[in-house]
This record gives C-alpha cells, sequence and structure tokens, in this order.
C-alpha cells in the first residue's frame, strides 16, 4: 500500500499504511453486519497475496474507502470492500468511491469489475443482500446480478474442553485410531507440508489461505495427508477443508471440523461462519450448521 496524487476532481488517492487503523475504525463504524472484525478485514485485503495488484482508496476525509484489486482472470478486476462512514452517507460518497475502483482497474487492463470476493484474499463472496444501500447502489451503477453464494452458521456452544455436546465425537476418534489415522496440529510456520498436499490436490489459492490461517489441523495415516481443515484465514471464518479420495468414508473431515471449531470457541467466538459453502448437507449434519448469510455477486463490463 503507498500513497498517491489525489484526483483533481473528488480528492480521492491511494492511501498510506499509516492510515490504516483509521480505515479500520470507520469498517466498523460502516459495517454494521461485520462490525467486531471489520479492522481485521482490513488488515487482511490490505496484505494480498504476492504479485496480486491492490490499493485502497479514501475520499479526503477519510469518510470514505473502497479497497479493489486485479483478478487472475486476465481483464477482470474486483471491488473488494466498500465502506462509508454513517456520518457522510447519502451525499454520493459511494458512487464516487466505486467511479474511482473502475478508474484504478481500467488503468490496469480491466474490462470488467465485479462487486465480488477476489479468492484466496476477500472479504465476502458478494453484497450481503442485508447491506441494502449496497444492493441499491450497484444496481443503480449498471452492476448486474450473476450469481448467488452462502454462508453457513456453527453455534460455538459446547465446544469449549469439557462442554462438548456432541456424544459421538469418542466414537469418532477410536474409528479413525483403529484405522491408522493421526490427527495433528499445524502450527504457523509448520505447515509446509500441508501447504504441498493443499496446492497439490486443490489449488494455489486455498494453499496461500492455509499459509495465512489462524489455525489448521490434518490427518495422516502411514505418514501420507489425508485431509485438512484451516480456520482465520479470512478473520473469524473457517475453511477451507479437504480431504483426498483415499480419505473419504473415514470420517476424517467432520472430527478435523470439529478440531477447528474447538480452537475458535478456546479463542472466545461464540459462533463462526463458514464462508462460500458448496457442501451445505454435510455441514448441516457434521455440526449443526444453518444457511444464514445469502450474498449476491455483480458484474458490470467496462468497456
Amino acid at each position: 500500500m503507498s500513497g498517491g496524487a489525489p484526483d483533481e476532481r473528488t480528492g480521492i488517492r491511494p492511501a498510506v499504511p499509516a492510515e490504516l487503523p483509521a480505515i479500520g475504525e470507520l469498517a466498523r463504524a460502516a459495517l454494521t453486519l461485520d462490525a467486531p472484525e471489520a479492522p481485521e478485514i482490513v488488515s487482511r485485503l490490505s496484505n494480498p497475496p504476492e504479485g496480486r495488484d491492490a490499493a485502497a482508496l479514501v475520499t479526503p476525509g477519510l469518510d470514505g474507502v473502497v479497497f479493489v484489486s486485479s483478478s487472475a482472470t486476465e481483464g477482470v478486476g474486483h471491488v473488494d470492500l466498500l465502506a462509508v462512514h454513517p456520518s457522510a452517507q447519502g451525499r454520493g460518497t459511494g458512487r464516487a468511491l466505486v467511479a474511482a475502483a473502475e478508474r484504478w482497474l481500467r488503468e490496469r487492463g480491466a474490462r470488467e469489475a465485479r462487486l465480488a470476493g477476489n479468492p484466496p484474499c476477500y472479504a465476502w463472496p458478494g453484497i450481503d443482500v442485508r447491506y441494502t444501500p449496497a444492493v441499491c447502489l450497484a444496481e443503480s451503477l449498471g452492476y448486474e446480478r450473476y450469481r448467488t453464494a452462502w454462508n453457513m452458521t456453527a453455534d460455538l456452544t459446547g465446544y469449549l474442553p469439557g462442554d462438548r455436546t456432541d456424544a459421538g465425537a469418542g466414537d469418532d476418534l477410536a474409528r479413525l485410531a483403529s484405522a491408522g489415522v493421526a490427527l495433528h496440529s499445524a502450527p504457523p510456520g509448520a505447515r509446509s507440508e500441508v501447504i504441498a498436499f493443499v496446492r497439490e490436490h486443490w489449488n494455489d489459492a486455498w494453499a496461500w489461505e492455509v499459509a495465512q490461517a489462524a489455525g489448521c489441523h490434518y490427518a495422516t495415516r502411514q505418514g501420507e495427508i489425508l485431509g485438512f481443515a484451516a480456520w482465520g484465514a479470512r478473520p473469524r471464518w473457517f475453511g477451507p477443508m479437504g480431504t483426498a479420495e483415499a480419505a473419504r468414508g473415514l470420517g476424517v473431515g467432520g472430527v478435523l471440523l470439529r478440531r477447528c471449531l474447538e480452537e475458535q470457541a478456546a479463542a472466545g467466538q461464540r459462533s463462526t461462519q463458514i464462508g462460500w459453502v458448496g457442501p451445505v448437507r454435510f455441514y448441516a449434519k457434521a455440526v449443526g450448521a444453518r444457511v444464514e448469510r445469502v450474498f449476491w455477486l455483480y458484474r458490470r463490463s467496462l468497456a
């Protein structure tokens, strides 16, 4: 993140690192559905994967910010986060910030702008439908809705040591042990083998998330990694998680999932969001998760 010349008409300019704490508090005030982790989201977006072109553009009074980034998909750019302080809303600030983001993207060759998550470093999959003013702004600017995504929420009550309410947890552990499966924690800085496993079986995006995660657990059999689960790559959320084909049917995924939820509970969380969910039935059955947050993904041509 580095500064730059402000726009002559609006004064919108790239933020500088020293402004991050103030931007975090701005986000906390604006993002009413995400206030507790808003500064952490700002911190995450300010440290994107190596090679990603990204910026935070701010208004002269630091009462509005837009995070913008280039995509690995050629010709595509993302508006990652838009926040306007409540005291500055209703004055066209959000519209001006989106216009500034689009100019930034055009200058870097983007032909399409998306109001959607840019994995692996993103705030949300899209616009939470409950942020109604953001939905209205997107549609008034000509953005079209092209996809719907959702998060699931898992209640962490009962996941602290001694409070477990899952009577089958011990049976699951015994079954894995009898199958020769061992469970491990991978602290930050000691995840190279897990990261390599994730990259080989899935993709670089998940590998980056595992490297950034607050917590990570994995399972092995005869020294071979069978599956992994991580949390905190996107602050306070669970994921990603995956199991190799050789581990299907053993119940590895559910056990690793619960280990992560235990850590999140120990960190003081009362619930966790499982981001950008595919297998709804798995999470509903494994930990009683429910579909809760729904996101609309938007895009428009910059041609």
